[in-house]
């Protein structure tokens, strides 16, 4: 889950959720590519970046501001993907919400695809 994000100036918020799986999919990866989609269609979103390895993953999702992450924080489907987390994927996670004040942006390769989302 990685899509190329054109931010806006700062200030703007950064939705970081770091979780630890339990082990296997549970129909995980199809909710996952569900929430990407569902997200990426609500007023206020500007982006999402994600990595996973066998243990962690940390998703960063980013909002023009307080109120956009909380409408999709109570959105129905989300919430059911909530729900879903707590009792089939994840051992643990930890959500924190920051606001965004300055970006600094460094990119020495030759096409911004190379940077992996990171634009």
């Amino acid at each position: 889950m990685n899509t190329t994000i054109q931010m806006p100036n700062p200030p703007y918020y950064a939705v970081i959720f770091t979780s630890e799986r339990i082990s296997g999919d549970n129909g995980y990866a199809d909710m996952a590519r569900r929430m990407e989609e569902l997200a990426s269609r609500q007023p206020g979103f500007l982006g999402v970046n994600s990595v996973r390895d066998s243990k962690l993953g940390i998703t960063v999702s980013y909002w023009r501001d307080l109120e956009s992450i909380k409408a999709w924080r109570d959105h129905a489907e989300h919430r059911e993907a909530q729900r879903l987390g707590r009792e089939r994927w994840y051992r643990c996670y930890r959500l924190q919400i920051t606001r965004v004040e300055r970006v600094i942006h460094f990119d020495n390769s030759e096409s911004a695809a190379d940077c992996h989302g990171v634009g």
